[in-house]
């Protein structure tokens, strides 16, 4: 197929310097998908049939990284850049179901083509011979289709981390997994539990930043449930509570469905009622319930970030989202100066009103906008107490610290935490000023109470 591509200068001197030597050159996989649907590729792979040596000698004027060597790829230094170029290969033997046993160089394009996961993703391209298309992957970017290259079970059994590749590109580019693939997922989903957490935790996230994931994770939540079995058991989860008109899955995956991209929210909105299922109970009118479900979240939360090796950052963030996510606050400037002090941050309480957000969407809709309007009077009292800079987070904030309180002759103990605490809590409740002189005159009213 005849399509021209207007390649970065340094890509098309590769491609086109390996020509000049005698060999085929081709830029393949993602970059191609990209270009064919108009989007600014981040990630250029390029393909040759010159084996690494030659690659070596053809660019010797060039500083080269040969990291990759083995695997048949060249990295070649050119204006500070570096730009990998590998050896087409063959690949048999996969027995950890992620790594190829054995890579043999090959001499054509076609064999290179045919060891790839998805048509979308199994074309080359260069300027003389075009779209190098042996699957149809063209039409499959058209149609917004993910189809495997060859047999779907074989194409997994190889790599499984493909399983969730499948999912993300299904999310993140919104197209359908052909039924004989997505056949194969769910039959093979299991081959999932061979690959590193790191791995899975990686793809997921991706997956999870997609425009779609709502709908993925749905219809796959079998192959989530493999590393996620607690978001599995929401499934057909039923609430029995008037303020719910979905199950705990489909209530979760609504409100995924209004959240913006930001992954530490994403992970929260996915987690918020994770401990649905295991702390649900019945009243004697048969109303369902969940009390103390966002403590015993947060804890399930942390258990499934730290068992799929997600960052500290992420560990610690989510998690309090989660323990706070169902907190009453009431639109008053003493509640929400309250709540952020509460919520630890800044950050914190701005995300989990966004959480609060997205989780009244996802309800009754009986509900929705009262609930929200209580909301946005909250954003406003908070944005208002912002702006004026007396929000409060910690004994940091107040205008004394303890050695204004040694200096007024409290001696150094328990006594000053007390004291500054004290203070804090009076800022709180809105009686008292984080003024440096009005503390000091409330701090030496405590202090000839306690000494």
């Amino acid at each position: 197929m005849n399509l021209n591509f207007n390649l970065p200068k340094n890509k098309y001197f590769i491609i086109n310097k390996l020509s000049e030597n005698g060999y085929k050159a081709y830029i393949v996989g993602g970059c191609v998908r990209d270009l064919i649907m108009n989007i600014t590729p981040h990630d250029w792979d390029i393909c040759t049939n010159a084996l690494p040596d030659e690659i070596i000698n053809i660019f010797k004027d060039f500083r080269t990284v040969l990291s990759g060597i083995k695997h048949g790829t060249v990295g070649i230094i050119i204006e500070n850049a570096l730009y990998e170029v590998t050896t087409f290969r063959s690949e048999t033997g996969y027995s950890d179901n992620r790594h190829p046993d054995c890579v043999r160089f090959e001499k054509d394009i076609q064999s290179d083509l045919s060891r790839r996961d998805f048509t979308i993703n199994s074309i080359a391209y260069n300027h003389k011979d075009g779209l190098i298309d042996l699957y149809n992957g063209y039409d499959d970017i058209q149609h917004k289709i993910i189809k495997a290259v060859g047999n779907p079970d074989t194409r997994f059994s190889e790599d499984a981390l493909r399983i969730l590749r499948a999912l993300r590109f299904s999310s993140v580019l919104c197209f359908e997994i052909e039924s004989s693939t997505a056949e194969s997922i769910h039959r093979n989903k299991d081959l999932l539990k061979n690959i590193a957490c790191e791995r899975i935790w990686s793809e997921f996230t991706k997956l999870l930043s997609g425009k779609n994931a709502h709908t993925v994770i749905e219809k796959y939540c079998d192959v989530i449930g493999v590393f996620i079995p607690e978001l599995y058991a929401e499934k057909n989860f039923q609430q029995h509570n008037p303020h719910h008109c979905y199950n705990v899955l489909h209530h979760t995956l609504s409100a995924l469905s209004f959240t913006e991209n930001n992954i530490y929210l994403r992970i929260a909105v996915l987690f918020h009622d994770i401990a649905k299922p295991c702390t649900f109970t019945k009243d004697e009118n048969n109303i369902g319930h969940f009390y103390g479900h966002a403590a015993k979240g947060s804890q399930i939360t942390l258990d499934i970030l730290q068992r799929l090796k997600a960052d500290s950052k992420t560990q610690n963030l989510v998690s309090e989202l989660v323990r706070h996510h169902d907190r009453i606050i009431e639109p008053s400037e003493k509640a929400v100066k309250r709540a952020v002090y509460k919520t630890g941050s800044h950050n914190m309480f701005e995300l989990l009103l966004k959480l609060k957000e997205c989780d009244v969407k996802a309800q009754s809709p009986e509900y929705i906008s009262e609930r929200l309007e209580k909301i946005y009077k909250i954003r406003k009292i908070y944005d208002n107490i912002k702006n004026k800079n007396t929000l409060m987070t910690s004994v940091k904030d107040l205008k004394i610290n303890g050695n204004d309180l040694i200096s007024m002759g409290v001696p150094q103990g328990k006594n000053i935490g007390i004291i500054l605490n004290t203070l804090l809590e009076m800022v709180l409740d809105n009686s008292l000023e984080n003024n440096r002189d009005t503390l000091k005159n409330a701090a030496y009213k405590i202090i000839s109470s306690l000494l």
